[in-house]
């Protein structure tokens, strides 16, 4: 019989490094890791308890997706994002997802949407114990299994490479105010507005919510 444990130890490590990847770009997200920083994987490492092999795995996957740059010898530098960077993203999210959850809000079953709201409570979930790494998955889950339902897979991955550039520096201080789980149970009201079928009350909310991310975008790091 053949021996399988070889398999189960790639299973083991690549799901470590998707681990390690989600960690990080929430991290970089967060503006925990400073923009403009060089990090080095083993350093990294040891702040997180694994090994540096899924640290550089995890960093060159995010250097594809532009967050982070190789430093030769030293690292990866986290990549700077300016305000009209960041502006420009907001208003590329606000075309796409402002009509489109309002096409969604009137269109999609209440049932469908009803599966969302497990995720919707798992964002305040993360919010209110604190875990801003489950708190970021979670609500782009949430979005983007939304938007998935306009069936558009292309409109999901240009929304998804937003979200990912995207840089939300006030979001931990908004955690330390506890101001963190009201902004999470924007989302609960978002769906019951969608069950119910207010698209008019849709779109004040998806558009309040997302004004809120330009806000968390002004806390940058250096300025706290």
């Amino acid at each position: 019989m053949a021996d399988l444990r070889q398999y189960n130890l790639i299973v083991v490590q690549e799901r470590l490094r998707d681990q390690v990847t989600d960690v990080l770009r929430a991290a970089i997200g967060s503006g925990e890791l400073l923009p403009g920083t060089v990090y080095s994987a083993p350093t990294l490492a040891a702040e997180m308890g694994v090994s540096a092999t899924p640290v550089r795995d995890a960093m060159l996957t995010l250097a594809r997706e532009g967050l982070v740059e190789p430093v030769r010898n030293k690292g990866f530098r986290i990549t700077e994002v300016s305000d009209r960077d960041l502006d420009e993203f907001l208003e590329l999210r606000e075309l796409i997802e402002v009509p489109t959850t309002v096409r969604v809000a009137r269109t999609a079953a209440a049932e469908r949407l009803a599966e969302l709201r497990p995720l919707a409570e798992e964002i305040v979930a993360a919010a209110r114990r604190h875990d801003l790494v489950g708190y970021l998955d979670a609500d782009r889950r949430f979005h983007l299994d939304l938007l998935a339902m306009a069936g558009n897979e292309r409109l999901v991955e240009v929304v998804g490479d937003l979200r990912k550039r995207s840089r939300l520096f006030g979001l931990a201080e908004l955690d330390r105010t506890g101001r963190l789980i009201a902004s999470a149970e924007e989302h609960l009201e978002l769906l019951d507005l969608m069950i119910a079928g207010d698209t008019a009350g849709t779109e004040r909310c998806i558009r309040r919510h997302l004004g809120h991310v330009r806000s968390l975008w002004a806390g940058r790091p250096e300025e706290r």
